[in-house]
């Protein structure tokens, strides 16, 4: 399953969860997305060409993660880039997130292992703009 979380026509991430599952190629991102996300299922004895990837200047306007969890649960809190809240969604092993615009949070629900991708150099603390989060009273969770 896959889900978009949009708001106003913008997506803010994309979940996607442990049981997806297609046969060859498929991308989830839009080829404007400076984050590729794809799912690649391929039978034994298929072979991918050797290749080198040419020399491309991009522009990369905002920073965009992906997250593997490997173990556990995260509540992933949603929100605009006004810093308005607006759902919650949970996500647990074996799902992969992109985090494509706005702002977001997360709260540990059961220990977390993951891993986090996202596009370089890292600009330090200039790279993010930290703001108060929602209370647990204040979850809108989206199944």
């Amino acid at each position: 399953m896959v889900k978009q979380v949009v708001n106003n026509g913008v997506m803010l991430g994309l979940i996607i969860s442990s049981n997806f599952q297609r046969e060859g190629i498929h991308f989830f991102t839009p080829n404007d997305f400076s984050q590729q996300v794809a799912y690649m299922n391929h039978p034994i004895g298929k072979l991918i060409e050797p290749h080198v990837h040419n020399l491309i200047l991009r522009q990369v306007h905002y920073t965009q993660e992906v997250l593997f969890i490997r173990k556990g649960k995260l509540r992933v809190d949603f929100y605009d880039n006004q810093q308005k809240y607006l759902e919650s969604h949970i996500i647990g092993a074996g799902d992969v997130i992109l985090l494509a615009s706005g702002g977001h949070g997360f709260e540990v629900l059961e220990e977390v292992e993951m891993f986090e991708v996202k596009q370089g150099p890292y600009a330090g603390e200039g790279d993010k703009t930290r703001f108060a989060g929602i209370d647990a009273r204040q979850v809108k969770l989206v199944e």
